[in-house]
């Protein structure tokens, strides 16, 4: 009994990396039942940052690595995008300095239990079917951006900084300020014409189209003339 314990022991340290939360229904579907999963906690085998979320770790959780998890681990069609995606692309200087929040996209709604975890930034959702309802059947987008995050092996899924600046847009003028997006658009000036051509015919949002065709003129890149035809 003990051999078959450890065994199972030994194949969670394979299946589940370092780090990264696996949640009852995962560990389930994996052999792992609720008993087995309790005397893992107790031993200190497991960790437990939530109800029902499980990590082998006990070095505080970052937010890279629940992302890494949904994505990879829990297998959701999610890619971090708009003010996050540009923040991690190299564009926090023209947004808020401190990163208060994380913008996931997807077509799925994300396990509620984010809210529970120990950590100091929020988790917030977008129906990626609003903007792009193709999404539907080719989530999250055909040519992400894939990032390594510091440790960790898998990267991460971010949305294009075409696509995060339509998902930016769209928080206009509720979440965002016309200020800051002002400045961040101002020095996009390496914009794909291809790729933004190919959201902006994607893109459902007649707000979202209005607004940055209206950025696209006022800061005159050469990447305009392209997106101009959408309409």
């Amino acid at each position: 009994m003990a051999t078959r314990s450890d065994n199972k022991l030994n194949r969670l340290q394979q299946e589940l990396p370092e780090g990264l939360l696996a949640d009852a229904g995962w560990l389930e579907a994996h052999g792992y039942s609720s008993a087995l999963r309790s005397q893992y906690v107790r031993a200190g085998w497991l960790d437990s940052p939530a109800r029902r979320v499980y990590r082998r770790s006990r070095t505080p959780l970052t937010w890279q690595q629940v992302v890494i998890s949904l994505q990879a681990l829990l297998d959701l069609p999610l890619a971090v995008g708009g003010r996050t995606a540009l923040e991690q692309l190299g564009y926090a200087h023209y947004l808020s300095a401190e990163l208060q929040e994380v913008h996931l996209y997807g077509p799925k709604r994300v396990p509620t239990w984010l809210v529970d975890l120990p950590l100091d930034v929020k988790f917030r959702w977008h129906n990626s079917l609003r903007l792009f309802p193709g999404d539907a059947d080719a989530p999250p987008e055909p040519s992400p951006v894939m990032l390594s995050a510091a440790g960790m092996h898998l990267p991460i899924r971010y949305s294009s900084k075409e696509r995060a600046v339509l998902e930016l847009l769209d928080e206009l003028p509720e979440r965002e300020s016309f200020h800051q997006v002002d400045a961040l658009m101002e020095g996009l000036s390496d914009l794909s014409p291809r790729r933004l051509q190919t959201l902006l015919e994607a893109c459902a949002s007649v707000k979202v189209k209005r607004l940055f065709l209206f950025f696209a003129d006022r800061h005159r890149h050469a990447w305009r003339s392209p997106a101009r035809r959408v309409r």
